[in-house]
């Protein structure tokens, strides 16, 4: 018998298998996760819309070529400039994280060089949803 074979041999057992993943995947879920981060049904937290623009060169007011939704990634980080969590916007540029209260940064991640995503800081208060635009820029002027 190979080495691989047991090895195999060793770890065939299902309800072995199946402790040792619940304690690798809880590991992994304590290590990534943030005391900050709250459920979508929390009290409080970040609602959020991502507009993509400018999207014409010329913009008038006859023809404003209004900024557009953004399905991109949005980044939550703390006061200390700690990621908190990681959220995509939908398809009409919607996201939403529950917070605890305090300090936050709401940053849209670039792409590769466009679009350049913009940030905004935040205060989240206890019971009260805060509303933050994020702009992704595409560097057309």
């Amino acid at each position: 018998m190979n080495r691989f074979n047991s090895s195999v041999q060793r770890y065939n057992s299902w309800p072995q298998l199946r402790s040792l993943l619940v304690v690798v995947l809880c590991g992994a879920v304590a290590a990534c996760g943030s005391d900050l981060l709250l459920g979508l049904d929390a009290e409080q937290g970040v609602d959020g819309i991502a507009l993509l623009g400018p999207l014409c060169p010329v913009i008038s007011e006859a023809d404003p070529c209004p900024d557009q939704p953004h399905q991109g990634w949005i980044r939550i980080l703390d006061s200390g400039g700690d990621q908190v969590t990681r959220v995509q916007a939908d398809e009409m540029g919607l996201f939403r994280a529950g917070l605890k209260p305090g300090q936050y940064r709401v940053v849209g991640e670039s792409g590769d060089p466009f679009p350049s995503g913009g940030e905004e800081e935040v205060v989240v208060s206890a019971g009260i949803w805060t509303t933050v635009t994020v702009h992704f820029d595409t560097g057309i002027r």
